[in-house]
Formats: C-alpha cells, structure tokens, sequence
C-alpha cells in the first residue's frame, strides 16, 4: 500500500488518502462518511447536495452545506416543495451555493416528488433507498483503484429514483451517496474507520 491511500493525522490516527490535512473533509470521514444515515429529510439533503456535487469536488459542497442548509430552509421537504419562480431567482443570486439552474430546480422537482412519496407512508424514500443496501458486499478496498465509481446497486438505486421522478441522480452520483450515508463501506483496509 502506497503512503497515498492513507494518511496519519496529527492524532496518529490512519484515514483513507482523500481526507489530506483539510480538517473538514477529517471531521466529515470521521464522523459521517460510511456512518448508517436515515431518515427521509436527511437522505432528501443527501441526495440534493450528491446532485450539486456532480462535476465539481466534494469539500466544495461541504463548506457550502451551511449555507445549503439556509437557503433551502434545513431540506425541508414541505417547505422546498413549495418554493415558486422567485425561489429559483433567489436561489441563483446566492454566492454561498452552487449556483446552477438546472440543479436548483431539480432540488425543488425533487422535493415535490418526495412529498408525495412520504406524504401517507414517512420512511418510504427511507425504505426505497435502503433496499439497495449491497446483499454481498465486497471486500474492503485495499486501495483507491479497488473503490468502483458505480455498482449494479447504484445503478438500480438510480433507476428507482428516475423511475419515481428524481432527477440529478445518476449511477455515479448514486454510488457516492450509498458510500457516505453508510449503505457501503469503503474506509480503506488500516484506515481507523474501518469497521
């Protein structure tokens, strides 16, 4: 294994390579990412920051999640399903987001899809996301190059969401979203985290 794949902080402890020394994206694999998240809100923020993540890195969406968490109201589903056209202008004037229109209103069309999804049955996109949980996980990854970028699971989670109307949740987008909210485990053999 190459120093590359993990590194040792400060505490002399060991992480998967892709934390660095930023000391966000430490705190976020140490007590987030691969940690088991539910809850139909929490995974509706999930999904909308996985989407605005597409193109662009992860520690840039995860210094802005604060004021993610603002502007769309904390991923309220009831009050993002009702944000209208000044919404979306508001939206796109706010420096502390991704400012991009097709992602701003797909956060809004998906919210609204949610909503009726949970509206008679809370924990449904709960469930719906859970039933992708890997029924024969693979080994822990030794290295990066062992890490997919997509699964059959990630591409079936995909196609249910398409299916029930989602949209920015691709395969790919999919498997980075079943890696941080738990449903895969990919901390690195020797990484601390590993479970």
């Amino acid at each position: 294994m190459t120093r590359a794949e993990l590194v040792v902080g400060d505490d002399d402890l060991a992480r998967c390579g892709w934390v660095g020394d930023d000391p966000e994206y430490r705190r976020y694999h140490d007590e987030e990412w691969g940690h088991p998240l539910h809850g139909d809100r929490a995974l509706f923020e999930k999904i909308a920051l996985e989407g605005f993540q597409a193109g662009l890195s992860w520690i840039t969406i995860l210094r802005r999640r604060p004021t993610f968490r603002v502007a769309f109201r904390g991923f309220d589903l009831d009050a993002v399903a009702a944000f209208d056209d000044d919404d979306v202008e508001r939206l796109l004037a706010d420096p502390g987001i991704i400012r991009n229109r097709a992602k701003v209103e797909a956060t809004i069309s998906n919210a609204r899809v949610i909503q009726a999804l949970v509206a008679d049955d809370p924990g449904a996109l709960d469930r719906l996301v859970w039933s992708f949980v890997p029924v024969d996980p693979r080994p822990r990854p030794t290295g990066f190059a062992e890490v997919p970028a997509v699964t059959a699971e990630a591409t079936a989670l995909s196609r249910a969401l398409k299916r029930a109307g989602l949209r920015f949740v691709g395969p790919t987008t999919m498997y980075a979203l079943m890696q941080s909210a738990g449903l895969v485990d990919d901390h690195l053999v020797g990484c601390w985290r590993a479970s």
